[in-house]
């Protein structure tokens, strides 16, 4: 799918031939969350468009204080789309951020901080062109219950395809029986796959909003599912998990369901990932490919893969950035936690997958998921692999072909393959001493920023908090 304008004669023609109402203006926050605003298209004229719309940034969690809180959104006119879900005709574009006191983008939006990532690797005079695939998983739910207070912590979620309804009343309408099971959703054919009509209306709409869609699946777990859609350079990338999560969200929404990326909803069954497809490129060629090597992989390919995992505390911190990413990273779940590489082999943390020709020959990390900030997760993907090549190389445990989640954690130190950190506290901790190569997209301050605010927001108030199990494994101690 091309896109839908290039300049703004053209959008003003693009909402012209669509009698476009409304213009909403998206920006991302640092948990990856997408904002908008909207204005009448008759109070947005090309002044606007060029210079930037303004707003409060103060509002926003952890950036600016309340004294320094104007700021600018900067559109960028051709991420222009039309919204398939608002009943007046609404185009949406993408926006950075502009930070008016230093005039420049602001160091805190994580859009501007990818294009520091590319603008980096480019003037490393590495390559030209970075591509990233992501692939991310979710799951369709019919309820979700939440209680968080002082004396009761629970939550439930409820599927017509989940094993706990076996037994379930739905009334003149029947139990009807047919459930993927646990760990049985990869993928079996109507009626067990009861999704297949909404993940279709997904697709469709994805390719409304310019995202070329390749294929749509059942996923391993009960109520999980998957869309693949065709690879784009970094920054349209992460454009595009913006759209495919708003628009997954709101499909499943439209039809009384609820859709969730978060990486370990359920107990005992598989999570939510966000393998990423990587590679760069120079003048037309693919750097990482290099025939007649191990799955034809150039050693560009392999320094790449080592700063990755050189740096794995750090990146992680930002690829999977929640206490609940660690549930799924878990042994026995096709959890891609250890940090070797394989052809073809989904138990590595980086899958070389199968294609003999240049063009599509590439890295596949499995270990991130989609509580994520695209744009931050890719920079520090793209960033630890560029530290990687400026290196020559760092030491890389591999190719490992056997299927590395038959072996027992001795094992593995004994083989001394690493893993990924234990913890998101673990990931953090890690990043507070080791940052110094992410220096070309983000400076000590916002490290230290990020650090704490993922501290307050996510790793404290979860330790604190006691769960059902604790209360089995020691209330009666």
């Amino acid at each position: 799918m091309g896109k839908f304008v290039n300049n703004l004669t053209e959008f003003n023609a693009f909402c012209d031939e669509n009698e476009v109402e409304f213009i909403d203006f998206r920006f991302t926050d640092i948990k990856g969350a997408w904002h908008h605003i909207s204005y009448r298209r008759s109070a947005v004229d090309d002044a606007m468009l060029e210079n930037g719309v303004p707003f409060d940034g103060s509002s926003i969690e952890n950036w600016q204080p309340i004294n320094q809180s104007d700021m600018l959104l900067k559109p960028d006119v051709p991420t222009a789309f039309l919204d398939p879900f608002t009943a007046d005709s609404t185009v949406i574009v993408i926006c950075d951020v502009y930070d008016i006191y230093k005039n420049e983008l602001y160091a805190k939006c994580p859009r501007s901080i990818a294009k520091k990532a590319l603008k980096a690797l480019e003037e490393a005079g590495v390559a030209d062109a970075a591509y990233f695939g992501p692939e991310n998983e979710f799951f369709i739910f019919d309820d979700v219950k939440i209680t968080d207070a002082d004396n009761e912590q629970s939550f439930k979620v409820e599927s017509d395809e989940g094993h706990w309804a076996d037994a379930a009343d739905y009334g003149e309408y029947g139990n009807m029986g047919h459930r993927p099971r646990i760990k049985g959703g990869y993928f079996p054919v109507m009626p067990t796959d009861s999704t297949v009509d909404l993940r279709a209306e997904m697709m469709q709409v994805l390719e409304e909003v310019g995202i070329e869609v390749v294929l749509g699946h059942h996923e391993v777990a009960q109520a999980q599912a998957e869309i693949g859609v065709v690879f784009s350079d970094i920054i349209t990338a992460a454009d595009n998990v913006q759209k495919y999560k708003y628009v997954v969200k709101m499909v499943a929404h439209l039809n009384g369901k609820t859709a969730t990326f978060m990486p370990k909803p359920i107990y005992n069954d598989n999570g939510n990932g966000m393998h990423v497809h990587q590679s760069l490129w120079k003048d037309g060629k693919n750097l990482f490919y290099k025939e007649g090597e191990y799955a034809n992989l150039s050693k560009t390919a392999l320094d790449y893969l080592s700063g990755i995992f050189k740096h794995k505390e750090a990146v992680a911190a930002f690829t999977n950035p929640s206490t609940n990413s660690y549930k799924r990273l878990l042994p026995g779940f096709e959890a891609p936690r250890i940090l070797t590489y394989s052809s073809q082999n989904r138990s590595a943390a980086c899958r070389i997958p199968y294609g003999a020709g240049e063009k599509s020959t590439r890295i596949e990390t499995r270990f991130p998921d989609s509580s994520s900030c695209p744009y931050l997760a890719f920079s520090a993907l793209m960033i630890a692999g560029l530290d990687g090549i400026k290196a020559g190389g760092y030491e890389l445990v591999g190719p490992v072909n056997e299927d590395l989640f038959e072996l027992t954690r001795d094992e593995l130190r004994e083989r001394k393959i690493p893993e990924l950190p234990n913890s998101f506290r673990e990931a953090l901790e890690g990043l507070e001493k080791d940052h110094e190569f992410l220096a070309p997209i983000m400076d000590s301050d916002y490290i230290k920023e990020y650090v704490d605010y993922m501290f307050e927001r996510h790793v404290i108030p979860v330790e604190g908090r006691p769960t059902a199990y604790e209360y089995i494994s020691t209330y009666s101690c």
